[in-house]
């Protein structure tokens, strides 16, 4: 039941914006999602399974988000500017995509340190959820290796390639920093702009 899984993260999502996820109620989830209670359960298997869920599909739709900026523009110190900017503005929105990216969990939020689950769900993005959850590390390290993937066309690797890794990861980091102490409007990616002037990007 695709359409209902996410119809249930969408009413998640909307009721996690209202109230912290302690008193959000699945009984409320699913009636805002016009589902039965039972398909709740039967998609996400409880409370701790939807939390799963929604973390996964935010930190999803960040990454797809990365990717989209980096095909913006020709200029690869613009992509990279792009990406950095994305991040910094989807923290701002997104309570749990800064979370995620950055580790720090208000008590209004789904329980972030949820170990790997033993999924017996027959729903195979359940399974996918119940692994393990990104971590602001697993997060930088994706959008670097992305960076660079799409920087260099997929090419094999080369002493370039990892000088390249570490420049996007420098960008990752400081576009983090941006989201910790957020800089003037477009400050973003002036800084990434300056901060690239001095580095070789292909």
């Amino acid at each position: 039941m695709p359409a209902a899984r996410e119809s249930l993260l969408d009413a998640a999502y909307t009721a996690l914006a209202c109230r912290p996820w302690s008193a959000v109620r699945m009984v409320d989830v699913a009636a805002a999602a016009g589902v039965s209670r039972q398909t709740l359960y039967n998609e996400f298997g409880g409370k701790e399974g939807l939390a799963r869920a929604l973390i996964r599909r935010e930190a999803d739709g960040y990454l797809a988000g990365v990717d989209r900026a980096l095909t913006v523009h020709d200029d690869p110190r613009e992509r990279l500017a792009a990406a950095a900017e994305w991040t910094a503005a989807e923290a701002r929105r997104n309570a749990l995509v800064r979370a995620v990216l950055t580790g720090c969990w208000s008590e209004r939020l789904p329980a972030p340190a949820l170990p790997p689950a033993r999924s017996g769900s027959t729903v195979p993005a359940q399974r996918r959820a119940d692994g393990p959850l990104p971590s602001p590390g697993d997060l930088v390290a994706l959008v670097r290796d992305r960076a660079v993937a799409v920087l260099t066309g997929g090419a094999p690797g080369t002493a370039d390639t990892a000088e390249l890794a570490r420049v996007c990861e420098l960008v990752m980091r400081l576009a983090l920093s941006c989201v910790a102490a957020p800089p003037a409007e477009g400050g973003v990616a002036d800084l990434v702009r300056g901060a690239l002037r001095r580095q070789s990007v292909p």
